[in-house]
């Protein structure tokens, strides 16, 4: 009926009844400005401008146009949304499995995930070092954070799919978590690192035992990585609620097309 909404302007589906978006129903809307028009036109009543009721007074508020930017969802077909349903519960059950973790024990790092991010680890030591030795060390850590975030940001930005961002998010979420126990071990250079040899096999080789020591933050290495823990389970769950909000919001799209 309408490409796009008339009133709050998000695209539409074809032949849809109501906005996805804000919810106007396009057939009462649109007997409201025929009747305004006739009225007009014939004198029969006083005319009052005819329009939708009027938006909250923040509605152009920066954090409802945020909002409404990261719960817009488009029509699509049924498969795609019910792979993207079958890859959230995937995501759901990996990401509770991840969060149970006792990061003391390291058992992320047997994960497939972290081969993963220990290629954009290694990256990020070459491609940092460019700023200097201790852009160098922290680079492994950027370089494994830095990659889902530039998928996320792709999705969201360049392609305005939000479901792919929660993707994105998630797996930036599972980075943090998997940065923890090698954080916690500064101090202890228990952790079989890359080369088969440890922190205290190879002084210098650990990359948090040297970044915190710079810092003289060393004796905290269990805190920070307790903190950073804590950090991507709190993220992974607000990432899993925000994929669960936006496949219902397709599901209502979908099944009004």
């Amino acid at each position: 009926m309408y490409q796009r909404c008339p009133v709050c302007q998000a695209a539409q589906s074809a032949n849809a009844q109501r906005c996805a978006a804000c919810g106007l129903d396009f057939r009462v809307w649109l007997k409201n400005q025929l009747q305004a028009a006739h009225q007009a036109q014939y004198g029969e009543l006083e005319v009052k401008p005819q329009s939708s009721p009027t938006p909250p007074a923040d509605r152009d508020s920066f954090a409802t146009r945020l909002a409404d930017t990261l719960l817009t969802v488009y029509p699509t077909d049924a498969l795609n949304f019910w792979a993207q349903v079958l890859l959230y519960l995937g995501l759901l059950v990996w990401g509770w499995y991840f969060i149970g973790l006792d990061l003391r024990s390291n058992d992320i790092g047997n994960s497939f995930l972290h081969n993963v991010n220990l290629v954009f680890h290694e990256a990020g030591h070459v491609i940092f070092s460019l700023f200097g030795d201790f852009m160098r060390v922290f680079g492994g850590t950027l370089g494994q954070l830095l990659m889902p975030l530039l998928v996320a940001g792709t999705f969201l930005i360049k392609q305005g799919d939000n479901f792919g961002a929660s993707v994105g998010l998630w797996w930036f979420s599972q980075s943090l978590m998997d940065c923890a126990p090698y954080i916690n071990d500064a101090r202890a250079g228990e952790l079989l690192l890359l080369g088969g040899v440890t922190g205290n096999d190879a002084p210098g080789y650990h990359d948090w035992t040297n970044l915190l020591g710079r810092l003289g933050l060393l004796a905290y290495d269990q805190r920070i990585a307790h903190a950073v823990d804590l950090l991507g389970s709190l993220l992974m769950l607000l990432v899993l609620a925000w994929g669960g909000v936006l496949l219902y919001r397709q599901w209502r799209v979908c099944r009004d097309v």
